[in-house]
């Protein structure tokens, strides 16, 4: 039997308010920038004239460059300042956001896109481990939670500005506002994240081929295996289902505005409510029985988007779908902190990011071939058939481990 996460109430320490609140902003700013040109596809399929294929890649050049670059920051960051990387990384985020509204062609764009994903896992990846280091182990799937939550705000906040930019404005407006945002987020997090309690490792010799060696031995780890197919699934779901609808809703019988779906990714803001809910569920029922009520509600809402009513497919379809990815995701980094050894959490979470990413790459591409089968039920058919898989590997290989579940700590 599964045990439970279950402190007394005031085992459960969160500390400061600000404490929190600065991880929360993390997420905001991590994720402004990633998404940001899903409600413009069907506009820069006209502007470019170009397939939906290569519109989609504005989407998957920046997951494709946090998969790049997320394990390799991983092994680096674990001999320096948690802080300081995530500080660093948002300030140099805002250069190719404001670039990318310079760009004069498609290709272009594509490139400043993968750019921002390469420096991107600088910032939400060492934030993961530094939640794990930063608070007790009975706190960290709230505050993980709370991180998510941030997560999705940002993710709103985004699109919602690249879609109402671009329809009022025009699209370059849309990077150029993110890019400005991106910078008062990195004196934001400079100020209000506090310095990390753990001691910083100096005069250590191990070099980078070590520490990459270390970080490729979490391969031998099952549970971590599963971790990162977990990773994999949720953010394929994601990206394929929020990147292709967008085609869905705006042909015939919906027929949405650039603006319109913008707003559809209003319901992204549910995260701010499920995900924290869901992360002190996770301290109650576990982590194993979290995670499988996360993909089944996620696999759930792929197949409601299939109604012919827009409320239903919004409300309740991309509802569930954010809902269990976002409560997937707070329990997945929660999960690194037992799997993963206390010397390799950060790579550990490298390694997670860029298998994660690696989904959300192959979900921006892969979704387009299988549309010109059968358009948006084809796609909700393969998102299925993936969830589905992935649910059976979360219930194989989480097994929780003796070391979670400390009798005294």
């Amino acid at each position: 039997m599964e045990e439970r996460l279950t402190p007394p109430p005031d085992r459960i320490g969160l500390g400061s308010f600000r404490s929190v609140a600065a991880v929360c902003i993390c997420g905001v700013f991590a994720f402004l920038n990633l998404y940001v040109t899903q409600p413009l596809l069907p506009l820069l399929e006209h502007i470019f004239n170009a397939s939906k294929s290569a519109v989609g890649l504005t989407v998957s050049a920046s997951t494709l460059g946090v998969a790049l670059s997320a394990p390799i920051l991983g092994a680096l960051a674990e001999q320096t300042s948690r802080k300081r990387v995530i500080v660093t990384s948002t300030l140099v985020l805002a250069v190719p956001t404001l670039l990318a509204a310079t760009a004069s062609g498609l290709h272009v764009l594509v490139f400043w896109r993968l750019l921002q994903g390469l420096i991107l896992p600088g910032i939400f990846a060492i934030t993961i481990t530094y939640i794990g280091e930063e608070w007790d182990h009975h706190a960290v799937p709230i505050v993980m939670s709370i991180y998510v939550s941030g997560t999705a705000l940002g993710g709103f906040m985004g699109r919602m500005i690249a879609g109402v930019s671009a329809e009022r404005l025009n699209w370059r407006w849309s990077f150029l506002l993110l890019g400005v945002l991106t910078l008062l987020g990195a004196l934001l997090i400079a100020r209000w994240l506090p310095e990390e309690k753990r001691p910083i490792p100096r005069g250590e010799s191990t070099s980078v081929a070590d520490q990459l060696g270390a970080m490729l031995r979490h391969f031998r780890n099952p549970q971590l295996l599963a971790t990162f197919a977990v990773g994999f699934g949720m953010l394929f779901a994601l990206v394929g289902t929020f990147t292709y609808i967008t085609f869905h809703l705006a042909d015939a019988p919906f027929h949405l505005s650039t603006e319109a779906l913008s707003y559809l990714f209003a319901i992204y803001l549910i995260g701010l409510i499920v995900t924290p809910a869901g992360g002190y569920l996770v301290t109650r029922i576990g982590m194993r029985s979290g995670i499988a009520f996360a993909i089944g509600a996620c696999l759930a809402g792929a197949l409601i988007t299939l109604s012919h009513s827009l409320w239903v497919v919004v409300l309740a379809g991309l509802g569930l779908v954010c809902t269990g990815v976002f409560i997937a995701q707070a329990t997945a980094n929660s999960f690194l902190r037992v799997a993963a050894p206390a010397g390799g959490r950060a790579s550990a979470a490298g390694l997670y990011i860029c298998c994660y990413y690696i989904g959300g790459t192959v979900g921006g591409v892969v979704p387009a071939y299988v549309w010109s089968l059968g358009k948006w039920p084809a796609c909700v058919a393969l998102i299925a058939c993936l969830l589905a898989v992935t649910l059976v590997i979360a219930l194989v290989g989480w097994r929780m481990p003796r070391a979670e579940h400390p009798a005294s700590s």
